[in-house]
């Protein structure tokens, strides 16, 4: 298989990356996993096809035998034993990569994925960043000259990168002049440059694996770390994993993922928004019952999001893996003490509800919110300092008992599709998208983090009303093309006011034409950051 790459400029170290070596690497695993990742997006396709023509999911009875069984992952390491506190941020620039290192958060989630843009430059500067962490030489000089190092007077968080998921691309990267899979890249140079260097620190190469929709893909990724770590000569079962169950698909087969991931598995993630997501984009078309009310109304109390987390818990401590909990948005505004105490009441009610339901830890968005989500779990896991339990694995939540139609209970989320939310919706995807060309894969809008996922449901909610033809209950008006193109020209011309005509000629302009695109489609669009890609270098 020929390799190329397709720089779209030079991009300072990146030779020390783009080695030979790890080049032919990343054509390896190209060569032995490509085709079978290529044949499960194909499944994927046919399944939400069959989905759409029944409206029905559930558990699978080719393996109950699995869901029966009687046994658990691998024992997580010493670094991965206590996770109460995560933080998330995406691994480039640097500046952004050392606060998080030093955020006082037990693991950072150092991501690659829905929080970043995969420019070119991204990628590397992010391999390039997390290396030099592993060998405790990272730092930054702010052009004002301020400059940032890691600490040396606390533990730094422990990294666990997140690739990106099965389905983007790198088309930085052609193998016989087909892009390369953008997760085979991301882990490949993460994982050649770092793994060795992360054991020699007592830790190991640590992952988060987004956007899966079945064993099978997990089964995937299994076959990925035994073949890297035969590679490099590093022990079996040194590579660890935490799987987002971020896809209703994946929901229903919770324990069939970490049993394909037994040897590997560290647990499983509530990834609560690319989750909404992808009711959305699965039930799009499958009636009024699966229309979702305006996505800031979704309580994660509400009934069918319950039955979602408490079936995470119960199945991850059911198997001795981690239950993660989801991301706090809120973001504290320092020249607003009226906001920030909002967001800190809010965050607090929702990792308080997180640690007493069992979960072993959870993510926070902004630095300042790490000492909440501490708290919140300190009260319940006793102060590691003192002898409190590093997790709640034996936490079992016999109680619990999930059904397929729990699972699918929408109309449990309550709430109304008003005019309001679908201004929202516009706004925050032009918004965000807007941000994501110009390179940044998280920003803060209305004193929320919106990435990737957030922007997803956005869009896919307007999509999904207009083929709903959702009445609105503050308007009573119908959502259709008319009415969502009046309405995204006026947030456009809003956004327009608030950044400028250069900002907004750059990025706000052609962010408002795709998303235009995308809502007004007749065909749905799987992802959001497929054509986006194709306007970024």
């Amino acid at each position: 298989m020929a390799i190329t790459l397709t720089d779209p400029q030079p991009i300072d170290r990146s030779e020390e990356i783009l080695t030979p070596e790890a080049l032919a690497f990343i054509d390896e695993l190209h060569q032995r996993f490509a085709g079978t990742r290529n044949e499960l997006l194909a499944a994927r396709r046919t399944k939400r096809q069959r989905v759409a023509e029944t409206g029905k999911l559930d558990f699978l009875p080719e393996t109950r035998d699995v869901r029966d069984g009687d046994w658990k992952v691998a024992q997580a390491p010493a670094a991965l034993q206590d996770r109460r506190v995560e933080m998330t941020g995406p691994a480039s620039p640097a500046k952004m990569a050392i606060n998080a290192l030093n955020s006082g958060a037990k693991v950072w989630l150092a991501d690659m994925e829905d929080a970043s843009t995969p420019t070119w430059g991204n990628v590397i500067d992010a391999v390039l960043n997390l290396r030099d962490a592993a060998r405790g030489t990272l730092s930054y000089t702010a052009p004002e000259g301020k400059e940032y190092t890691l600490r040396t007077d606390a533990p730094l968080a422990v990294v666990v990168m997140r690739p990106r998921g099965w389905h983007l691309p790198e088309k930085h990267v052609l193998l016989d002049g087909e892009p390369a899979v953008g997760a085979l890249v991301d882990f490949g140079l993460h994982f050649f440059h770092v793994a060795k260097q992360l054991i020699e620190n007592g830790q190991g190469p640590y992952y988060y694996l987004p956007k899966m929709e079945s064993h099978l893909e997990a089964r995937l990724w299994n076959e990925v770390f035994v073949f890297a770590q035969d590679h490099l000569g590093i022990p079996q079962g040194t590579i660890r994993a935490t799987v987002l169950i971020e896809t209703i698909p994946a929901a229903f087969e919770m324990d069939e993922i970490l049993y394909e991931l037994r040897d590997h598995a560290a647990g499983l993630n509530a990834g609560r928004w690319d989750y909404l997501f992808s009711i959305i984009k699965y039930f799009r078309d499958a009636g009024e019952q699966f229309v979702l009310p305006d996505r800031a109304s979704v309580a994660m109390t509400a009934p069918f999001m319950r039955a979602y987390t408490e079936l995470l818990v119960k199945t991850c401590h059911r198997r001795g893996a981690f239950a993660m909990g989801g991301m706090a948005a809120f973001i504290p505004n320092r020249k607003e003490p009226e906001v920030t105490a909002a967001a800190f009441e809010k965050v607090r009610a929702d990792k308080t509800r997180e640690a007493i339901d069992g979960f072993d830890g959870s993510w926070v968005a902004h630095p300042d919110l790490v000492s909440t989500c501490q708290e919140v779990f300190d009260s319940v896991l006793g102060d590691p300092e003192k002898g409190g339990r590093p997790n709640q694995l034996d936490r079992q939540r016999p109680d619990v008992s999930v059904t397929a139609d729990q699972l699918l209970d929408i109309a449990s989320a309550g709430g109304q599709v008003t005019e309001a939310g679908l201004r929202l919706n516009l706004y925050v995807a032009v918004a965000y998208t807007a941000v994501w060309l110009s390179g940044n894969g998280a920003v803060a809008i209305h004193n929320l983090m919106e990435d990737a996922a957030t922007a997803e449901i956005s869009r896919s909610q307007v999509w999904q009303q207009i083929r709903n033809k959702s009445v609105l209950a503050d308007t009573g008006n119908t959502v259709t093309r008319e009415l969502v193109e009046q309405i995204l020209g006026e947030e456009t011309e809003r956004l327009r006011g608030e950044v400028g005509e250069d900002a907004f000629t750059g990025y706000y302009e052609p962010a408002s034409h795709l998303i235009r695109s995308i809502c007004l489609s007749e065909e749905y669009t799987d992802f959001l950051t497929e054509p986006a890609y194709e306007l970024v270098d």
